[in-house]
């Protein structure tokens, strides 16, 4: 007989559920533990999961964060040329651009904006993407303006741009020899309420993150996530069943690694902490006191809000808001305020509608700003010490 025939095959009919339950019971870890089995089959579970979470977070922190922090730590504030000024005349004269919230180098804004050639010599900063230290900005355009021999600094902020524009000018006008001419403030708010309640949402929940989450500061995979879901509007379906339009959010995803990940010029998670924390500060309104007055014998400098005329149309900022508290404190009769609204235009977007940014800055800013400069001019020219008058010697005896 073949031993073959001594083998009795499985069939159907000889499966057990409870043998094979019993069978995985026996082989399972920790069945022949008798004294605190349980507790110590929990312990097991527990550092098992404690060591695969200690893999992932060591991958994330190797390929995401340690390459962008080695990175971050490289950059620094920088002062930029842009243009040179339309009239030779102008050369006294520079316009400082700083961009706005999730911005880091505000050169292709203001090289937008030829009509501020028309006032002088157009800079940009690129902010550092550690973090903001305006008096290290300040520093920056007052060596900057010495070197140059550029006499009337002009500053301009797109939305929280003006937040950090108004600290850098109190810096130059309390704390320097050059003059401030003029500050240009495009949608900026002056606080956290003039913030629109959606956005105010958005830079606190990422303020808290940065809180608690080790690395956020750097991460590149939270940036992706935060970032898709303030584009969520783009590829949420609320018509009939609700859902994900998975086109569009492959488009959102794309657009944020090409703008945002990719893009050597996107601010960092630190530098948007930075910029909002400036707005939560809500120290802009206490830079606005010493700009309405003279300091170091140079008169104060003209302040210019520019907001869309339909106030609606941006949707971050509540310029209504900010114009009411430019009016306390800087307008009136006596006011050094003026206040722009041009038309089709949304919250601080000079590089999308750059025909009516450059036609109100030469029709209505520059003749403001001009104003300004033969009022500096005058008290400069009175302030200088009258030259002395030399009389002929009188010639000597037999000279």
């Amino acid at each position: 007989m073949s031993p073959m025939d001594e083998w009795h095959p499985s069939t159907v009919a000889d499966w057990s559920d409870a043998r094979r339950r019993a069978r995985l019971r026996e082989t399972r870890p920790g069945n022949r533990w008798k004294a605190l089995g349980r507790t110590r089959q929990a312990l097991l579970r527990v550092a098992v999961l404690l060591m695969i979470g200690l893999v992932v977070f060591a991958q994330y922190w190797e390929y995401d964060v340690a390459p962008e922090r080695a990175r971050l730590a490289r950059t620094e504030p920088a002062l930029l040329p842009v243009a040179e000024p339309f009239a030779p005349a102008d050369r006294d004269t520079a316009v400082v651009d700083l961009v706005g919230l999730g911005g880091l180098n505000a050169s292709d804004t203001a090289a937008s904006l030829p009509a501020l050639r028309e006032m002088g010599a157009v800079w940009a900063i690129r902010y550092d993407n550690r973090g903001i230290d305006t008096e290290v900005i300040a520093d920056l355009v007052i060596r900057a303006a010495v070197m140059s021999g550029v006499r009337n600094i002009v500053l301009a902020g797109h939305s929280m741009g003006g937040v950090i524009a108004l600290e850098v000018a109190r810096h130059i006008h309390i704390g320097s020899d050059r003059r401030l001419l003029a500050v240009l403030l495009d949608c900026t708010p002056l606080d956290l309420d003039a913030v629109r309640p959606e956005s105010r949402g958005l830079g606190e929940d990422m303020v808290r993150w940065m809180g608690w989450l080790p690395g956020a500061r750097e991460s590149r995979g939270l940036r992706i996530a935060v970032e898709t879901y303030a584009r969520r509007k783009q590829f949420l379906d609320y018509t009939g069943v609700p859902g994900i339009r998975f086109d569009r959010f492959r488009a959102a995803v794309d657009q944020v690694l090409r703008d945002k990940i990719f893009n050597a010029d996107a601010a960092s998670n630190g530098l948007i902490e930075s910029q909002f924390l400036a707005i939560v500060a809500g120290g802009a309104t206490d830079d606005l006191r010493p700009l309405s007055r003279s300091a170091r014998g140079k008169p104060r400098p003209a302040l210019v809000f520019l907001r869309p005329h339909d106030a609606s149309r941006d949707r971050v900022v509540d310029v209504a808001r900010t114009q009411e508290v430019l009016i306390d404190k800087v307008g009136g009769v006596d006011g050094n305020l003026l206040v722009v609204k041009p038309r089709g235009t949304g919250h601080a977007d000079p590089r999308q509608h750059p025909g009516e940014y450059n036609k109100i800055i030469s029709q209505q800013v520059l003749p403001f700003v001009e104003r300004y400069r033969a009022q500096i001019s005058r008290v400069a020219d009175a302030a200088a010490p009258a030259r002395p008058r030399w009389s002929t010697p009188a010639r000597a005896p037999g000279g």
